[in-house]
């Protein structure tokens, strides 16, 4: 969004869910206006038609992968571009109406993906209950508020929305889990370089030419740009037609990843830039700094050699 900081949010709803308490963590959100939605196209479709600044909607989970319907999103329909992603840690718990306690839990409430995540805490202490699929972990507090279901397995943030009680806490499987989402607003100047910075694209390769990924991955490696993240999902064209998503290091603006984005955009059939943005920090310590570009691939170093090639052109060997 050039000009003016987002005011009006939208994320994927309904209310007490990860992606909520994610966008709770950007401090012009906090500020703002916070309305769900009810699905990802139907928060990104309010930022296209100018409704709302900004979405935040998942991208990835570190045990579920790809939020596939996000990323189809990304690469059909009117532009939209990420300026800032979010890393949320996954921490289920199981909560219910104040009084109640876990024997006396028959039946819990869940989201298909967070009972799934929670299956080895659900088979060592609730082996008897039943476990009910809902829309999401919103809905799964709210029907556990109402009294619908004994239990539920939701986000911290639905417990307090709804005034359960918290009968069990970081109830994963896998304790390290997280889910990244995106902040999407409508195409515009991206975030000024920060030195640590991710770049996404969605690659249509050329599916007639041999070793067209290939090409892909050399116009990346040869100038130095490391590919964090590769992703691929059907175009709906044909059988075999993907297109392939990219994350990588650095920004837009830098000299070596403004040449790679040239380099892809001669070989692919065609590359939709999904944004330049900070890359999620979590803390200060050495393994959390980005890498410096390597030798002879720094901004500094470009300019020289641009201007030693000036130089020879003039007929100035020296």
């Amino acid at each position: 969004m050039p000009g003016t900081p987002p005011t009006r949010f939208v994320y994927l709803g309904p209310e007490g869910t990860f992606a909520e308490q994610a966008l709770r963590t950007v401090p012009a959100a906090e500020r703002g206006s916070r309305e769900p939605a009810r699905s990802v196209g139907e928060a990104l479709d309010v930022v296209r038609a100018g409704e709302a600044d900004a979405a935040l909607v998942p991208l990835e989970n570190s045990i579920g992968g790809a939020v596939g319907v996000t990323l189809d999103e990304l690469a059909e329909g009117d532009p939209l571009v990420i300026t800032r992603e979010v890393i949320l840690p996954v921490e289920f718990v199981l909560a219910a109406r104040p009084g109640g306690s876990p024997a006396e839990v028959r039946s819990v409430a869940a989201h298909p993906q967070a009972s799934t995540q929670c299956r080895g805490w659900l088979r060592d202490h609730l082996p008897e209950a039943t476990v009910v699929d809902v829309l999401s972990n919103g809905a799964a507090a709210a029907g556990a508020a109402m009294g619908e279901y004994d239990a539920a397995i939701c986000a911290p943030i639905g417990a307090t929305r709804h005034r359960l009680a918290v009968l069990a806490d970081k109830i994963a499987d896998h304790p390290d889990a997280v889910t990244r989402f995106a902040l999407m607003s409508r195409p515009g100047p991206p975030p000024p370089p920060t030195g640590d910075d991710v770049t996404s694209l969605a690659v249509y390769i050329a599916h007639d030419r041999v070793g067209a990924l290939l090409s892909v991955l050399m116009e990346l490696a040869v100038r130095g740009v490391n590919l964090t993240r590769i992703e691929s999902r059907p175009t709906g064209e044909a059988l075999g037609r993907y297109v392939f998503f990219l994350d990588c290091t650095g920004h837009v603006a830098d000299v070596r990843l403004g040449e790679a984005l040239q380099g892809l955009h001669r070989v692919c059939a065609g590359v939709r830039f999904l944004g330049s943005y900070p890359r999620h920090r979590w803390s200060p310590a050495a393994s959390d700094r980005p890498v410096p570009a390597p030798a002879g691939l720094s901004d500094v170093d470009y300019a020289d050699a641009a201007a030693w090639l000036t130089r020879l052109r003039a007929g100035r060997l020296s």
